[in-house]
């Protein structure tokens, strides 16, 4: 039941602008009762998105290093429930939470209804496959930590196949559709835990046996960085042993290979990671404006067309910049957002003026596992600086640094660092299972 003295928020997602808006309006609003902040997720555990790729090939495990959405929301003054968002309803200002069932599909909660005088939707995207036929049955998406966690599962019973099959004639081919970041770390994670498998008892399993296929429709990997970025990251995937496809359109997927126009290439693993887009319900919902990409338009202020009750952070947000492109989905541009709506939201409650929401580029990096790093840093200026290697990577693990300094506080950020340099003493260096 609704406490009607204080006002309601509803966060709706719980990905690294959710999170970490939920934790921030429970600190300013929700501990002084000022507020009733819940935060809605499918899923029970956060995992920062642009690690799912080290999800994927076990570097990481996600019952280890996720955050547990229950047990922060009592520890930062929100609340949590566990559902799936079906529906919304603008006039009554009410969502609607599909029927929660549990893995044998029994009925765990009915459907359920949800009043919110604001509401924030932080969905994030998911895969876009471009209706690319075979691609839904035959490929791993990396969108969601049960998507990364499947490929995880195929690629250790893959491993295990291959040390047992003739290292002469036999090898694992793996193909990655989509040369943007998503695509070009995971190509160098793969060679990474490769050369981890040996002291696992897989000694037969080596690079030499790993044929890494990084397929990409435009005539250079990572269009849409800077193209002195992608030229170095492509000549360090072709010294690592990545072999690169440029210029090279998918038309079919079957179980045996992936179709281009006047050729085929056969292979074992699919993944695809060529585009995202924002969840195909958000236009089944038919209450928003939306783009092509199913985002949703919002004004200045972060808020959906139309409706001032409601703000729209993160990927599925269609903010157009004065230069008239959109925001990029990326992680940066998530955690901008929540922090100028929780500001916005707490300038509402004492009836202040709403500041707009201008977003500030701060550059880009990939991380091509222990091999390198490559990126550019803006500065203040609108100029870049070009970075790569050691002093790269340590920037690029310092954005997930920042990421747990806005979910968990100062304090907690740098205990959780020193743990985790204290698990990998014990811990494999790769998930084994």
């Amino acid at each position: 039941m609704k406490d009607e003295s204080i006002p309601r928020i509803v966060i709706v997602g719980g990905g690294a602008g959710g999170l970490e808006l939920a934790s921030g309006l429970g600190h300013k609003l929700g501990k002084k009762r000022k507020a009733e902040i819940i935060l809605i997720d499918r899923n029970r555990t956060h995992i920062w998105k642009p690690l799912l790729h080290e999800v994927a090939t076990g570097s990481i495990d996600a019952s280890l290093d996720g955050v547990v959405y229950s047990a922060h929301a009592a520890k930062h003054h929100f609340i949590f429930q566990l559902g799936t968002f079906a529906n919304l309803d603008k006039l009554t200002k009410t969502i609607v939470l599909s029927p929660l069932l549990d893995d044998r599909n029994q009925e765990i909660l009915p459907q359920r209804t949800l009043q919110y005088d604001t509401l924030v939707l932080a969905i994030g995207s998911v895969s876009n496959d471009f209706n690319t036929p075979g691609a839904q049955q035959h490929c791993f998406f990396l969108d969601s930590v049960s998507g990364a966690e499947r490929f995880q599962h195929t690629l250790l019973d893959s491993f295990t196949r291959l040390q047992q099959a003739d290292e002469h004639t036999s090898a694992l081919n793996v193909a990655i559709i989509g040369a943007g970041a998503t695509g070009v770390e995971l190509s160098a994670e793969l060679y990474h835990v490769t050369s981890l498998l040996k002291a696992y008892g897989l000694d037969k399993v080596n690079k030499e046996r790993l044929n890494i296929h990084l397929i990409e429709a435009s005539e250079r990997i990572l269009p849409a960085l800077p193209e002195r970025i992608a030229i170095k990251a492509h000549s360090e995937l072709s010294k690592i042993g990545v072999t690169v496809h440029l210029g090279q359109r998918v038309v079919a997927i079957d179980e045996r290979a992936i179709h281009f126009e006047n050729q085929a290439l056969e292979c074992d693993i699919k993944v695809w990671a060529a585009g995202v887009k924002a969840p195909d319900f958000l236009r089944e919902l038919n209450v928003f404006e939306l783009n092509r990409n199913n985002q949703i338009l919002v004004n200045r202020y972060l808020q959906a067309k139309g409706d001032e009750h409601i703000y729209v952070i993160g990927d599925s947000c269609a903010f157009t910049q004065e230069d008239g492109t959109l925001v990029p989905p990326r992680a940066q541009s998530a955690h901008q957002m929540a922090s100028a709506v929780t500001r916005n939201i707490i300038r509402e409650q004492r009836g202040q003026s709403l500041h707009e929401f201008v977003y500030k580029d701060h550059g880009s990096l990939v991380n091509l596992a222990r091999f390198s790093a490559v990126g550019n840093l803006m500065g203040n200026l609108n100029s870049d600086v070009f970075i790569e290697g050691k002093i790269a990577r340590w920037m690029y693990m310092s954005l997930y640094r920042m990421h747990q300094q806005a979910v968990h506080g100062t304090l907690k950020m740098i205990a959780l660092w020193l743990s985790e340099k204290l698990m990998r003493v014990v811990r494999p260096k790769m998930k084994l299972h």
